[in-house]
């Protein structure tokens, strides 16, 4: 009765139900990234793919008044590093810019929604890598997955924690899904472009050519 009691008053929150959900994706992504190996060459690759995205991301074409960007591809660092080494060191350098970005740029209203802002969207873009053995067209199926994976944690995010700011008399649902859509969708665009653009597997072999010796 009281455990019943308890699930019913949870269900109520949307909150406490996201906070659960953004909990156990970072406990998954944890456990993922454990089993990383680390080398000399993937921790120096990794510092340059959260620099590079770092500087791309102040290269903006598009920035909207709450929060949200089209950048000159500042994904595409990300994008590489998990395909190179899988999905692991994707979740951990997205992880670890998305640290960088509340740094920087910190808006907060509540934990969750810094959780769903600013680490678990950057993560989601490591999603990509498990797509690192197939085509291009594969490829840039991995990335836009991984990109609406990213979008839906900024749309939850709008939902729960900026719901005010939808114009009266417009679905807050609405309103977060044309907001984080409409920078989204081209920022989508641009990194599939350049990806599409890129020798991505003769970058590959040049990336872990040198990364076959003894873990750290």
């Amino acid at each position: 009765m009281i455990f019943s009691k308890s699930i019913t008053e949870i269900a109520k929150s949307p909150t406490t139900i996201f906070a659960l959900l953004g909990v156990l994706l970072l406990i998954f992504a944890i456990l993922k990234i454990r089993k990383i190996k680390f080398t000399t060459q993937k921790i120096t690759l990794i510092g340059i793919s959260i620099a590079l995205a770092t500087v791309l991301q102040l290269i903006t074409i598009l920035k909207l008044p709450q929060g949200g960007s089209v950048t000159a591809g500042s994904m595409v660092p990300i994008v590489l590093i998990s395909l190179f080494y899988g999905p692991e060191v994707g979740f951990l350098t997205g992880f670890l810019l998305g640290i960088i970005n509340f740094v920087m740029n910190p808006f907060a209203l509540h934990p969750v929604q810094v959780l769903f802002d600013y680490p678990l969207p950057f993560m989601a873009i490591g999603i990509v890598g498990y797509f690192k053995s197939r085509n291009t067209k594969g490829i840039l199926l991995g990335v836009v997955l991984a990109m609406l994976a990213r979008f839906s944690c900024h749309f939850i995010s709008g939902v729960v924690f900026f719901g005010s700011y939808a114009p009266k008399g417009t679905s807050v649902y609405l309103y977060s899904l044309l907001y984080n859509g409409s920078y989204m969708s081209v920022e989508t665009i641009v990194t599939c472009v350049i990806i599409g653009l890129l020798p991505i597997k003769r970058l590959s072999k040049l990336a872990i050519r040198d990364d076959l010796v003894n873990p750290l």
